[in-house]
């Protein structure tokens, strides 16, 4: 069970002089319940590449398999694969359209075809995951605080029980007290039901603390694909395509350089703590 993309090409264009190649042969391999975190500068092709998913767009050339089956294929239900891989964009005003926050929630499931019973329940079931309380379910979303609309976003695709969920940039805008409320019911819920998630995320800090694994993308094509620990080791190729690592890595590699014996591949702030206080009899001498 897995999604697969293979030889993926997409061309903004192609039929013009004003033709972009967003992505350049993308060769993924998304298994079940991982954690990954999608990186990369502007114009790199991440929200591209995030939107072949779940076959918002399709390849120009290649192809792209769920669970075995060409999504792209004449007789693929897009409908159900839309169910199951649930993307949720970086604007949530994109996804909120209903009169009342339930109602938004409960527009997925419904057109599941379920029963009106099994629609409510699942809509207050994603309420409650994302930490939106009752006051709320019949306010209009658009009365909410920008924090509360990207909450209710995500509630509206986990009310399909998607096996892959895609955020597309969802702490974009909020202080850091929002962004760690929502990054960790997120954690939270990978950890209690084994979904996939796929972060699209600028901070390297977030990225550094929740996945296990990150794919970095510059000009369309994969430019590393592996744990956090290994990607960051390169913030010198990182800052050369406009990124950078988490400021932890570069504390520790000044450490490092003044011949502190502390590892530089730890990329959080308890890590670091917990490193630089093992080295605390050397520090003292």
């Amino acid at each position: 069970m897995s999604l697969i993309l293979d030889h993926v090409n997409y061309i903004y264009g192609g039929d013009t002089a004003l033709a972009v190649h967003a992505l350049k042969d993308v060769n993924l391999v998304i298994p079940d319940g991982q954690f990954i975190g999608l990186i990369g500068h502007t114009g790199s092709g991440k929200s591209t590449l995030v939107q072949h998913l779940n076959g918002l767009i399709k390849p120009t050339s290649g192809s792209i398999y769920y669970n075995g089956e060409d999504i792209h294929a004449e007789d693929y239900d897009k409908k159900k694969l839309r169910s199951k891989v649930g993307l949720v964009f970086q604007y949530p005003e994109h996804q909120l359209f209903e009169i009342d926050v339930f109602k938004d929630v409960c527009f997925g499931p419904k057109n599941l075809g379920l029963s009106k019973q099994e629609t409510e329940l699942r809509a207050y079931a994603a309420l409650k995951q994302v930490g939106i309380e009752d006051q709320y379910f019949y306010q209009s979303p658009f009365d909410l605080s920008g924090g509360q609309k990207r909450r209710v976003a995500i509630a509206g695709v986990l009310a399909m029980k998607p096996e892959i969920l895609i955020l597309d940039e969802p702490t974009a805008g909020l202080d850091p007290k929002g962004r760690d409320e929502i990054l960790d019911q997120i954690a939270q819920l990978k950890e209690e039901t084994g979904i996939t998630v796929i972060l699209v995320s600028h901070s390297m800090e977030d990225v550094a603390k929740y996945v296990e694994r990150i794919i970095v993308m510059n000009r369309g094509s994969v430019l590393y694909d592996d744990a956090p620990r290994e990607v960051f080791q390169h913030y010198q190729e990182l800052e050369q395509v406009g990124l950078a690592a988490p400021q932890v890595t570069y504390i520790m590699q000044a450490l490092a350089a003044r011949g502190i014996p502390v590892r530089t591949d730890v990329t959080t702030i308890e890590e670091a703590r917990q490193e630089i206080c093992s080295c605390s009899k050397f520090l003292r001498n």
